[in-house]
């Protein structure tokens, strides 16, 4: 039976050509959506790693007319922290780096332990960070002032990080370099800084200690006021006149970074999706086509005892084979990409990408060419031989 199917398929094949290729670029876009579906899938599914909730990110740009000493700067961002603390409502300040959680910044080095090499996403944060986003500390502690005598600057590294410089060896203590030696006091959950569906990757956290901060989080209590966020812009506004300031919900952030992450995801599913349906239109009238020049012969095997349901049976399955020609062709060439390791992502989410994408238009097809197939089987023996 498939021997027959398939010498009938190659007989007809400059005519199926277009069909062909059809189905072979619908198979690599396919397999491109569902590698993109796979991968966010399997990014959401981690745990984020700390708390969104009631928590404020506030940037407040300031310009000094002259220059003040580093001492002093780091003392009027003390006693702004001090002023923000002191307001009902707010249980929670500290400052941070540009690249705080949901913020279009980004920020990575390289950092060596033992001759191995990995880039990793850098942040800076003050002792306040760790119980204002409720992260879960793996292993130590998250750094404080009793730190800062190290004669080395204490770090906290994230588990990805952890796993790769350290496997199951506990990192607490080691000494890695970041332009400079760091001595790791902590490790830390690992955080989806950049959104629900932003890889995880390897993070190293340094302390804030000097200096003027113009970024920072705020955590308000369950029974903070409306007018909280007024207060917060009148504290700043009442040290620094001259400063501009901006105060955002992290909830909002978060809901604007994952929807700039889906941008590319929903381009591909309309691209696709129209791809789709031509592919779709052209099969249904392949086999259209097919079983009305075939009235004759279908009605003469139905003559000699074909049942409907193997009349039915026979023209999805020349579907399917016509299907499976460019198909194999198409997974030859996605199964390179785990082989090669591009674009660096798992080889399971290829592989789950191909069967997704096989099965898609496996089904596509059958529904495709089953209406034609019951049409095929409704034919009459007798008017069919007789038209032939």
């Amino acid at each position: 039976m498939l021997q027959h199917l398939l010498t009938l398929i190659w007989n007809k094949k400059r005519q199926h050509f277009l069909l062909f290729l059809e189905l072979f670029i619908s198979f690599l876009v396919l397999f491109a959506v569902f590698t993109m579906l796979v991968y966010n899938y399997g990014n959401y599914r981690q745990p984020r790693g700390f708390e969104y909730e009631r928590v404020l990110t506030v940037a407040s740009f300031t310009r000094f007319p002259n220059e003040p000493p580093r001492d002093s700067l780091t003392q009027l961002s003390e006693q702004l922290k001090r002023s923000l603390q002191a307001i009902p409502g707010i249980s929670a300040v500290s400052f941070v780096s540009s690249n705080s959680p949901y913020t279009m910044s980004t920020s990575s080095n390289n950092i060596t332990y033992n001759n191995i090499h990995e880039q990793a996403d850098q942040y800076w944060a003050d002792d306040d960070y760790a119980r204002l986003l409720q992260v879960q500390m793996v292993r130590g502690k998250w750094f404080s002032r009793a730190d800062v005598t190290s004669t080395r600057r204490p770090v906290v590294i994230n588990e990805t990080l952890a796993e790769k410089f350290f496997g199951k060896e506990d990192p607490v203590g080691k000494i890695i370099n970041d332009d400079g030696e760091r001595r790791i006091v902590g490790v830390v959950r690992n955080m989806k800084i950049g959104g629900d569906y932003a890889e995880v990757r390897s993070a190293i956290y340094q302390r804030i200690d000097s200096g003027f901060q113009d970024k920072f989080l705020i955590k308000l209590t369950n029974s903070a006021a409306l007018s909280t966020e007024s207060r917060i812009y009148k504290t700043i506004m009442h040290q620094f006149p001259a400063s501009s300031t901006e105060i955002e919900k992290l909830e909002d952030k978060r809901v604007v970074k994952n929807r700039m992450s889906l941008i590319p995801v929903i381009l591909m599913l309309v691209i696709s999706g129209f791809l789709v349906l031509n592919v779709a239109l052209g099969i249904y009238g392949v086999v259209w086509y097919s079983v009305n020049k075939r009235r004759g012969e279908i009605g003469l095997r139905m003559a000699v005892g074909a049942t409907s349901g193997g009349i039915t049976r026979q023209i999805v399955g020349e579907a399917l084979v016509l299907t499976s020609l460019p198909l194999l062709l198409g997974i030859i060439l996605a199964v390179q990409f785990p082989l090669l390791h591009l674009f660096d992502l798992p080889a399971a989410t290829y592989i789950a990408a191909i069967l997704l994408a096989t099965l898609f238009l496996y089904a596509l097809v059958t529904l495709c060419a089953l209406y034609p197939g019951r049409q095929a089987a409704k034919i009459y023996p007798a008017v069919a031989l007789h038209e032939d």
